[in-house]
């Protein structure tokens, strides 16, 4: 099928940084074109004709703006089907004219919503004339070219330099796919906005924003991330995330946000291998990785406190994949990017969404967030004798840590430092003996540390093997319907326990 030349073209477009280029084109290529309001004034003061669209239709733009373009006389250039003879002697009757490329963008309505404007403000930021024009022009894709994004001028330039002003029917299908992914996930935003409060259980997501992987979780998997980091990040140096890199990110950051103490986390495939809260930061990092310094090599860091050069050259002895901090001294820079591929992310301030979802068995789970971190007044003491305010500092700590580890979890901590965890166990008792034998194995004394446990003891085993390994107190949901045999070994033993009534199951 050979190519179709463009004699005529609509351009009504919002941002028009890049437009001068293409319209001089057009111009130059003999295209007659039409325009409305702002963008006619921007086509006129580029010293080339334009005809108004108002003149056209024979209306002005009225209600404010919210009807420009929405007639039969520019519907109907659009949409006539060039090889329908009806169509043909229909525009001939009515005197419409051929319409053969579009150029339009939307309103910003996810900016505005972004920007917290007043809700009469975001809703003057839904686009009716642009929506529909995108649509038309991509329905009809075998006459028209519809360009819907700014992000598309750079190509369409090339594409009509290199035709000189023709396109095949190949090319405007693309377009037309690009228009429609536009206007879904528009419509998409506007949705979710006012689902807010509407409440409909319904799912609906849309993200352009593509972060290119080298491949998935395995070599032999092909993956792509749906968002930007850039928005989250500052990446100082390094290479590029990978797809393990993101979930081990994803899983530092919701970690580090619970604690307000200067604090060190390092994750290893999800799970913190090591943590410490510490009145300074090197000390921090030390207590961190003293945890297990085994599974600490190629993890990721995170901290919410300043990296300063004395941390900076005790971290670099190790060998890490990532760091993430919200500021570097300078020195501490020049120190952690000794690494070529070491990858150093800087935290920017940004607000986190309240829902998460995952796909499975050919749908979608959704839920809300975990927001639920258990502080001093949400522990209530079962057992007669209760923790000493230090203890009660570690069992927050420790349920903190809990609440992002992989079910079932045990977690064991004592001076603000993780000990040890068993996580993603079968059973409650294997994850409390892995944790066992681990913190042990790095020379940890459990004599008066804490555990916590992300889900209720179904039976006393757990506390039984906890205080024979010399643990003085522990922290769990609770809601086991033979919680009072853990509460009675408890209170017999002289182990302080307290319930949350919020379990933690993390999958």
């Amino acid at each position: 099928m050979s190519d179709k030349k463009i004699k005529s073209a609509l351009i009504s477009v919002f941002y028009k940084d890049g437009l001068d280029d293409i319209v001089k084109l057009l111009a130059k290529l003999n295209v007659k074109i039409y325009s409305t309001g702002g963008t006619y004034d921007f086509i006129e003061g580029l010293g080339i004709k334009a005809e108004k669209v108002e003149d056209l239709t024979s209306y002005p733009s009225i209600l404010g703006g919210r009807v420009k373009t929405l007639h039969p006389l520019v519907f109907g250039g659009i949409l006539g089907r060039r090889d329908n003879e009806k169509d043909i002697e229909q525009m001939k009757e009515y005197g419409i004219p051929e319409i053969d490329m579009v150029i339009v963008d939307l309103y910003p309505f996810e900016e505005t919503v972004k920007n917290n404007a007043e809700h009469q403000a975001i809703i003057e930021k839904i686009d009716i004339g642009g929506i529909s024009l995108i649509r038309a022009a991509a329905k009809n894709y075998k006459d028209v070219l519809i360009v819907s994004n700014k992000d598309q001028y750079p190509k369409i330039l090339d594409l009509l330099k290199s035709k000189g002003g023709s396109t095949s029917e190949e090319d405007r299908k693309l377009f037309a796919a690009e228009a429609f992914m536009t206007s879904s996930g528009y419509d998409t935003h506007i949705f979710n906005y006012f689902n807010g409060e509407a409440g409909i259980v319904a799912f609906r997501e849309s993200i352009d924003s593509v972060y290119p992987l080298r491949y998935g979780e395995n070599p032999h998997q092909k993956g792509v991330f749906f968002g930007n980091p850039d928005e989250l990040f500052d990446k100082l140096h390094g290479k590029e995330l990978s797809y393990n890199n993101l979930l081990d990110v994803d899983a530092a950051v919701s970690l580090i946000d619970e604690f307000e103490e200067t604090t060190v986390v390092i994750i290893k495939h999800n799970n913190a291998c090591g943590v410490a809260s510490r009145d300074d930061i090197t000390e921090a990092w030390k207590s961190a990785l003293a945890c297990d310094p085994v599974s600490a090599f190629g993890g990721v860091i995170i901290t919410n406190a300043k990296i300063n050069e004395e941390a900076a050259e005790e971290i670099d002895k190790l060998f890490f994949e990532i760091i993430i901090a919200p500021e570097y001294a300078e020195g501490a820079l020049t120190t952690l990017e000794r690494k070529k591929n070491r990858i150093i992310l800087r935290r920017k301030e940004s607000p986190k969404s309240n829902v998460m979802f995952r796909s499975l068995l050919d749908g979608v789970l959704w839920q809300e967030r975990d927001r639920s971190s258990e502080q001093i007044f949400d522990m209530s003491p079962v057992t007669p004798k209760v923790p000493n305010n230090s203890q009660v500092e570690d069992l927050v700590f420790a349920n903190i840590i809990v609440k992002h580890s992989k079910s079932n979890a045990i977690v064991l901590a004592k001076d603000k430092q993780l000990c040890a965890s068993g996580i993603g166990q079968t059973s409650r008792v294997d994850a409390l003996k892995q944790a066992i034998a681990k913190a042990q194995s790095f020379g940890f004394e459990l004599e008066g540390a804490v555990m916590a446990s992300d889900a209720y003891f179904p039976f006393p085993d757990c506390v039984e093997i906890a205080h024979k390994a010399g643990i003085k107190a522990v922290v769990q949901p609770g809601g086991s319907v033979r919680d009072n045999e853990s509460i009675e070994y408890c209170t017999n033993n002289g182990i302080a326990m307290v319930f949350t009534g919020v379990r933690h199951f993390k999958h």
